[in-house]
């Protein structure tokens, strides 16, 4: 699970800078207003998925206005343009495998900006199923590092309720388990007091491909190219960053 803690962190201070600048609000917004749509009910507490959306709202304090309002486009109160969810994929400089996950309003517009994208930055935009097989998908349950008292007894915890690995970031735990068992994992923790801050459905490479530096750049060029751009919503890679190359890099 290195690739994905690596690059998670990372993309964790770069969306905190662009949050800075308000360049991930459209990003956010967006998640909430599908969310809202495709959970059929404006009301977090009836809808996991908009409670996820908001707590990452949240975490880069998005105004409650823009909150608001794209749950209101969401559930139909406002006038909105209707997402559609699509993945592409295909490979990095030095071979990587990449998967985007996106929402657009305009199918067509947006698979040729992906295109672009990709060869813009030494890849190529491959056919369906050309690299998914390369990944598994999984739960990701984060949580708040602060809540974590005991962390052998956090770890043997979540062990025990179905977790299949935890890594560290810089401010919380990231729990590995089946999609299938993210509900139990999720309601033991909280039953033991820690702050579940949310929880996902990520692809996990099965392995990971190791670069030199300078590979390694030129991979994360196109990461973060894709992830800049509005329509997406996830990147994926099998890139494994080293330890010491995480801050020179971010």
């Amino acid at each position: 699970m290195s690739g994905h803690s690596k690059w998670h962190s990372i993309k964790h201070k770069k969306a905190k800078e662009d949050a800075k600048k308000g360049n991930i609000f459209g990003k956010l917004a967006r998640m909430i207003s599908i969310a809202a749509r495709e959970g059929g009910s404006g009301d977090p507490n009836n809808n996991n998925a908009l409670a996820n959306a908001l707590a990452k709202a949240k975490e880069y304090n998005l105004p409650q206005d823009n909150i608001e309002r794209a749950i209101k486009k969401g559930t139909g109160e406002m006038d909105g343009v209707k997402f559609e969810r699509m993945t592409y994929e295909g490979y990095g400089p030095a071979g990587i495998a990449v998967m985007v996950d996106v929402t657009t309003e305009n199918k067509n517009r947006t698979a040729a900006d992906i295109r672009s994208i990709f060869s813009r930055n030494n890849g190529s935009l491959g056919e369906s199923g050309c690299v998914a097989w390369m990944f598994d998908k999984k739960g990701i349950i984060t949580v708040s590092k602060d809540s974590v008292n005991d962390y052998d007894e956090f770890m043997l915890n979540a062990i025990d309720s179905g977790a299949e690995d935890i890594e560290e970031t810089d401010d919380a735990y990231e729990i590995k388990v089946e999609p299938s068992e993210m509900g139990n994992v999720k309601e033991k923790l909280i039953s033991n007091k820690i702050n579940v801050k949310f929880t996902d459905v990520l692809l996990i490479p099965k392995t990971t491909l190791k670069l030199s530096k300078s590979e390694t750049e030129k991979a994360l060029r196109i990461i973060n190219a894709l992830d800049d751009y509005d329509d997406v919503e996830n990147v994926y890679s099998n890139l494994e960053i080293e330890d010491e190359m995480v801050d020179e890099i971010s």
